[in-house]
């Protein structure tokens, strides 16, 4: 007890009172150290959460709530009124492209599997090709860019149209709702097969398009195949030129099969809060910096609710044009959302009545609940961090 009143005499009662303001400080703010996001000069207006209307205490308390539940959680990232204000990594167990499965440790720099979270940047990409008249309109009949194939292609392939390859409602005979090594899998032959454009044309389409919804990473693979097509330029060339540059985006890979197929439908890799710029450029209707990337009209296009999505990703879920679309429920208010989901809980929510961005990185693939823990942190923790209502 002596010591400690020497110690104080020490300090002076004007030092005291100035730890003591910092302590109280803190303590109203949650720990304002937590979530703060890296200066690396990518492009992003960094602030701090509290500025943009954010409860840095409530977010702060996500870090906890993961540990709890052991969602596997790699990183958490989050934008509000166009500003990065928050960003958490975490290490754990992962399966990188092409690497097997481990331990890994993640920062604002590592690049993370987006899996089919790729296929929402493919939609894109399209819509960029279609906004530079390399493609006339989503209506194209989608055996239009494949006249080499005429003579293997099913009944039927001649009614399928971009858009019904878009809004996954073709009528194809596919099924990925399967473990990986099941022969009745159709999605692994997009890795192992010789042609793959042969093996998806020959699928019959076993229902009159634009009637039914079946997840399909197929039609996702002929879209990025017909991007290089009309562009005369490999699929990362033209995401390069025509997306990535423009959102100052540099530090990327999309992956190829081992039959150097390029993975359309799920290779992206990106680092987190590059994702990100992927759904503040869907929130501000094709618009980065100023800039008008793609149209408005293709992003409202592709984020309306066409399809009630049943099956897959756990959840209730309608479906647009390589968008999910959901809702959650955060203090008794209904809030919906955008979102670009891929395979062991990535995930990009737009959320436009909030002005916000969220993005979170997982490694609980093909596991049932894969998603649950960026739910739960939107509908616990994110959503009722807002304190104002309004843009």
């Amino acid at each position: 007890m002596r010591e400690g009143g020497k110690r104080l005499r020490r300090l002076g009662f004007a030092a005291v009172f100035m730890l003591a303001a910092s302590a109280t400080q803190a303590r109203s703010q949650g720990n304002p150290a937590c979530g703060v996001p890296a200066a690396l000069g990518d492009g992003w207006i960094i602030d701090s959460s509290e500025s943009v209307g954010l409860d840095s205490a409530r977010l702060c308390a996500i870090a906890a709530r993961l540990k709890e539940t052991e969602a596997n959680v790699h990183a958490v990232v989050i934008v509000r009124h166009g500003k990065l204000v928050f960003e958490q990594y975490f290490a754990g167990y992962d399966e990188p492209w092409g690497q097997g499965g481990g331990q890994h440790d993640f920062d604002a720099t590592t690049k993370h599997d987006m899996r089919s979270a790729s296929k929402s940047v493919i939609s894109l990409l399209v819509g960029i090709a279609i906004d530079r008249k390399l493609i006339a309109s989503a209506d194209e009949p989608a055996v239009k860019f494949f006249p080499e194939y005429a003579a293997v292609k099913s009944p039927g392939w001649d009614q399928v149209t971009l858009r019904h390859l878009l809004t996954m409602s073709s009528g194809m005979q596919w099924d990925e709702n399967r473990g990986w090594k099941d022969p009745r899998n159709d999605e692994p032959h997009l890795s192992i097969e010789a042609d793959p454009i042969r093996y998806i044309l020959s699928k019959p389409i076993a229902k009159p398009p634009d009637t039914v919804w079946t997840y399909n990473g197929g039609g996702t693979d002929l879209l990025g195949n017909i991007i290089e097509r009309v562009s005369a330029k490999p699929l990362e060339a033209f995401a390069r030129e025509a997306l990535f540059a423009p959102l100052g985006i540099s530090d990327w890979e999309w992956m190829k099969y081992r039959n150097e197929h390029v993975a359309s439908a799920a290779g992206l890799r990106l680092r987190p809060r590059d994702a990100a710029k992927i759904g503040q450029l869907v929130l501000n209707k094709g618009e980065w910096a100023g800039r008008q990337i793609i149209s408005p009209e293709w992003i409202e296009q592709s984020t309306r609710p066409r399809f009630q999505a049943i099956g897959y990703f756990s959840g209730l879920f309608f479906y647009g044009q390589q968008w999910w679309m959901g809702r959650s429920i955060a203090q008794e208010k209904e809030v919906k959302w955008i979102a670009a989901m891929g395979s062991g809980g990535q995930r990009i929510f737009i959320v436009p009545d909030r002005d916000l961005v969220v993005m979170t990185t997982s490694g609980l693939y093909f596991r049932p609940g894969q998603g649950d823990g960026a739910l739960d942190m939107m509908a616990n923790y994110i959503l009722p961090a807002v304190r104002d209502n309004a843009r």
